[in-house]
């Protein structure tokens, strides 16, 4: 049994059954024993993989955009870079380096990174290596210049609450203490849960997910860009819309069940964009697109081919390995 676990048993013995969305914020970041807080997520020591640590090209590629979208802006004089969810740093730190191929806006951008750990924020210092500015929110960040927000892999990590439809109505499903088990079991909704009209008709068993955080977050984005200008680039797992329990935990780049080791695994749950969409407004937003053809389009293949110029076999293939990784659907 986990230290967590005994947290969340105590809980549950105190309160009663414990929401999914309680359940997966203590799993990711209780102040001393969520998963942030006190584990090494990330590279193959770790437990996953983001497309930043594949491959220097990813937060090149989205330096290159960043420069697009300041230049569209007017090119001011200052502007909040903001990246929320910044693990390591290592996206932020390729990111800059391609920035600075346009000293104006490398000058202009006022770096803030959006995170609650504090160990991940002693490896965000380290990385990056000038002067960057940490809140633990999106609303502390001032909000008195245009701003370019990047969000990767940070989305699907918010918690989620969960209903299923069990004999024609809504339940929602909580973390309860079976025979001495962890187990989940749908109870009746005892809080607002916006469930909408063209999911009502789904049959038994069917599971609709929604993340008010998330929402949340959405909104505070979608506010700032359309008072203050700039843009926000979303990377994530999930889909326009879509329905079905997506909740996973994964411990050394395997699924595990999800209420086998809390607070020493990552839990996540695929992104509904149109929830984000929605809760953006009055911001407009791009249709949505895949990542493969987002970097393409940005010339990620010619970037590879650039760095591969001159290189060992090795490194070559390192860096086609990488391309392939961030680009091919099956990578």
């Amino acid at each position: 049994m986990t230290p967590l676990e005994e947290i969340i048993r105590a809980e549950i013995a105190a309160d009663g059954p414990m929401p999914m969305d309680r359940f997966m914020g203590l799993a990711l970041g209780h102040p001393e024993h969520g998963y942030y807080m006190a584990h090494e997520p990330f590279g193959p020591s770790g437990d996953f993989v983001t497309a930043p640590e594949i491959s220097q090209m990813f937060g090149e590629m989205i330096g290159l955009w960043v420069a697009s979208v300041w230049q569209a802006m007017g090119a001011p004089g200052k502007f909040r870079l903001i990246e929320l969810g910044p693990g390591r740093g290592t996206l932020m730190a390729d990111l800059i380096r391609a920035l600075s191929a346009l000293p104006a806006a490398l000058r202009a951008a006022d770096i803030w990174l959006v995170e609650t750990s504090p160990r991940l924020r002693q490896w965000q210092s380290e990385a990056l290596g000038r002067q960057v500015t940490w809140a633990n929110t999106l609303a502390e960040v001032p909000q008195d210049a245009p701003c370019i927000i990047i969000a990767n892999e940070f989305f699907d990590a918010l918690p989620v609450r969960q209903a299923q439809k069990t004999d024609m109505i809504w339940l929602e499903r909580h973390v309860c203490l079976v025979k001495g088990e962890l187990a989940i079991k749908g109870l009746p909704l005892r809080r607002e849960f916006p469930i909408p009209d063209n999911m009502q008709a789904m049959p038994d068993g069917g599971i609709w997910e929604y993340s008010p955080i998330a929402r949340m977050i959405a909104t505070q984005m979608g506010a700032r860009i359309a008072r203050d200008g700039g843009a926000a680039l979303i990377f994530d797992y999930g889909d326009l819309a879509g329905s079905g329990d997506t909740m996973q935990a994964v411990r050394n780049h395997q699924k595990v069940p999800l209420l086998s080791t809390p607070g020493q695994a990552d839990i996540t749950a695929h992104v509904r964009f149109a929830d984000l969409v929605e809760a953006a407004l009055p911001s407009t937003s791009q249709p949505l697109t895949s990542q493969s053809a987002f970097l393409r389009n940005l010339g990620i293949g010619t970037r590879a081919a650039s760095l591969a110029e001159g290189q060992t076999p090795d490194r070559q293939s390192e860096i086609a390995d990488g391309l392939e990784r961030l680009t091919d659907p099956k990578g």
